[in-house]
């Protein structure tokens, strides 16, 4: 039986016509792939709770800083993948786009095995690190390990996902990962409630749930009519293809990374205060993990449009089309702002229902509103700053993104915890670091940003010039 949602074209022209509407088309399945990422990933903490194991939740929550940590190695080439590919279409080039996209999945696969190995071996003394400890420790373990053996799958679905970006088509993953979304809550309930398992059915869930999706969105590009069509006799790293996506690539992971590691040290230090207020306890870290998975959704949201602006920013660049890129970035900053205010408004508005999904004490309940107060009302800040980013990366910055990103963010927050928390060691001081670090990243990425466009359209229209007075 041939499935015919894998055949059909729906790329979007970047480079030509209105812009405003194209962003958030692109922008919309996007979101909406990315919030149903997020409620499966709710879904798990949701039935890890059912399974009456206690810490089962706040054990998820513990280890995703840390498998983001590894996960950003290969989500940065990723991300490469998704400006190379997008630049050399702006760029009309079949032959470069073809290496591109063939090499990348390479990448992917590569990078994928890297991290499976790693993250394998160090969860343990890592976690230990952060400060789990007795029941939470093992469960965090157990998950992380069976997680991490499903990486090299969420590796190559992330690059198949990042070519389809590329060439303008969000919906086709949206399809797949819907579908393979509802198989990993079926085989959650099925795992915990049926088989008796915790944290162990939840992490078999989501890597079998990954392999479909690498399945099908490979079988999918298989049979894509345009430039980026896969083929698996073609599958090799050309020199030129590899060294532009490492190049565009390696600056987002490390941003990645050093996020991560400051997330890690801000986990910690919840950790340490969870330990002072509810010693032997788990409420402070269940709230700060229902809290965090909620504004999942805030951020995948706002990430979406993100991702928009790297897309359009790339094929437009390639193009030329400098004075474009103008209006790019003015649609992006727009919608991206509509967006990150409504999803924020609507998660506070309807919290205590949501809240409730979690089955938390009442100082969880206290904890993760208070996080979900202090993050989200100022939530188009980051959503701001993400937007300034991705324009950067698509002007061929990656570097001077990550740049700005780990100073205004990254260091910033690490200042805040060996200062001022030192002296207010209080949970609301210590959340109080993420919306001023967005704030102060966000004007940051728009100055350097609208900058440089200016700069690339003025020695444009210099050359045109002189071409025009010469004939």
């Amino acid at each position: 039986m041939k499935l015919k949602f894998l055949e059909r074209s729906r790329d979007i022209d970047m480079v030509n016509g209105p812009l405003l509407g194209k962003v958030f088309l692109f922008a919309l399945p996007l979101m909406i792939t990315n919030m149903l990422q997020v409620l499966y990933n709710a879904a798990d903490m949701v039935v890890a709770g059912l399974s009456g194991v206690d810490g089962a939740i706040g054990s998820i929550g513990t280890t995703t800083a840390m498998i983001n940590l590894i996960l950003n190695i290969f989500m940065g080439f990723s991300v490469g993948t998704n400006i190379v590919v997008a630049r050399n279409i702006g760029k009309n080039d079949p032959k470069a786009v073809e290496d591109s996209v063939h090499s990348s999945l390479i990448i992917g696969l590569i990078s994928g095995v890297i991290c499976a190995f790693l993250g394998f071996f160090i969860c343990r003394p890592v976690l230990k690190l952060l400060g789990d400890k007795g029941n939470i420790l093992e469960l965090a373990v157990l998950y992380t390990r069976i997680y991490f053996v499903g990486v090299p799958f969420i590796a190559l679905s992330n690059f198949l996902i990042a070519i389809f970006r590329a060439k303008g088509d969000t919906t086709t993953p949206l399809v797949v990962l819907t579908l393979t979304g509802l198989l990993n809550v079926g085989l959650n309930l099925f795992f915990v409630l049926v088989m008796d398992m915790s944290v162990d059915g939840v992490a078999y869930a989501t890597v079998t749930a990954n392999v479909a999706s690498t399945v099908l969105l490979g079988v999918a590009l298989m049979r894509d009519k345009g430039l980026c069509r896969l083929k698996l006799n073609r599958l090799k790293l050309e020199k030129r293809a590899v060294t532009e996506i490492i190049r565009d690539g390696i600056p987002a992971g490390v941003q990645g990374a050093l996020f991560s590691l400051s997330n890690m040290l801000i986990q910690s230090t919840i950790i340490g205060i969870n330990n002072r207020v509810s010693p032997g306890g788990f409420e402070v870290i269940d709230g700060n993990a229902a809290a965090g998975n909620l504004e999942g959704f805030a951020y995948v949201a706002t990430n979406s449009v993100y991702q928009a602006s790297v897309s359009f920013t790339s094929q437009n660049f390639g193009a030329g089309k400098y004075k474009r890129i103008g209006s790019v970035m003015k649609s992006c900053y727009l919608v991206t702002g509509i967006v990150a205010v409504t999803v924020a408004a609507v998660l506070l508005v309807f919290h205590k229902p949501l809240l409730g999904l979690y089955s938390l004490e009442a100082l969880s309940e206290e904890t993760a509103m208070l996080r979900m107060k202090i993050m989200l009302i100022p939530y188009f800040t980051l959503a701001f700053m993400e937007v300034g980013s991705g324009v950067l990366r698509g002007l061929g910055k990656s570097s001077l993104s990550t740049i700005i990103s780990l100073i205004g963010s990254c260091v910033f927050r690490l200042i805040w915890i060996f200062t001022v928390v030192k002296v207010v060691d209080e949970l609301w001081i210590v959340y109080l670091s993420y919306p001023i670090s967005w704030t102060l990243t966000a004007i940051t990425h728009f100055i350097f940003s609208e900058t440089i466009r200016r700069r690339y359209l003025k020695k444009q229209q210099m050359t045109e010039s002189r071409c025009a007075e010469a004939a």
